[in-house]
């Protein structure tokens, strides 16, 4: 009985009692390269997107030309300016304030080295798609798609598959009814998608739709020159942050 008071003699009656014989000193963050790196996020348009293109020019590429009334879609009602001849007419003025928004979030995922998934299903508009998403390196799917590819990676590649950080469709239906499989799918896996809507389409599942004519071969020419423009922008400031030692 004796040696076991000794024993807990000796012990702390609680650890309040301890003192600490070493201090560990909070190491200093260096919070300028944070400070430089979340720049981009607070700047309303720090790539320079906004100054890309007009209302004129939207006008010039027809982007204004919406499908017959009778294929108008209630969620679209919106976006429009009006009819003519019985054909919707999209609102210009939206169309491009929707346009900067999408453009300026590409920009920042090309910044942040994020992958770019380009989609078409329109054959007469597939080759420029491809050979836009080719000259700014980036990625594109012009043909067929099969449901699964986001939503069961893995059993359908066999492996672990990192997925896209933004899609862009550059059409969201498959045909004049059917919409693109893979806007479900990128939804399902909070995927953002920007997505040119025309007046027969539903823009409830695009992350960041753009009211505007995707089937003239004009419109899409200039949304792939702009979307082009935006991730090259957002890259070579990557570049230029990166050479300045900031860490993104």
């Amino acid at each position: 009985m004796f040696l076991r008071r000794m024993l807990w003699s000796g012990l702390p009656r609680s650890l309040s009692t301890v003192q600490a014989t070493a201090r560990i000193e909070p190491r200093a963050v260096d919070k300028s390269s944070d400070d430089k790196s979340s720049e981009s996020l607070s700047h309303p348009d720090y790539f320079g997107v906004h100054k890309l293109f007009t209302v004129e020019d939207l006008f010039k590429a027809r982007v204004h030309l919406g499908h017959k009334e009778g294929t108008l879609n209630d969620n679209m009602k919106g976006y429009l300016y009006g009819s003519r001849l019985g054909h919707c007419v999209i609102d210009l003025d939206k169309t491009a304030e929707h346009l900067r928004m999408a453009l300026n979030i590409a920009a920042h995922i090309a910044f942040r080295d994020g992958i770019i998934l380009f989609f078409n299903r329109n054959a007469l508009n597939a080759h420029q798609v491809e050979k836009t998403a080719k000259e700014c390196g980036e990625y594109a799917h012009t043909r067929y798609w099969r449901g699964g590819v986001f939503t069961n990676a893995k059993v359908q590649f066999g492996a672990v598959t990192r997925l896209p950080d933004l899609c862009i469709f550059f059409n969201t239906m498959n045909n004049v009814l059917d919409m693109h499989t893979a806007v479900r799918d990128a939804a399902k896996m909070n995927i953002p998608t920007i997505g040119i809507v025309d007046t027969n389409c539903n823009p409830n599942l695009i992350t960041y739709p753009v009211p505007g004519n995707d089937d003239t071969p004009v419109a899409i020419e200039l949304y792939c020159k702009l979307f082009k423009s935006a991730i090259l922008l957002g890259k070579e400031k990557r570049k230029e942050q990166i050479a300045r030692g900031v860490v993104l």
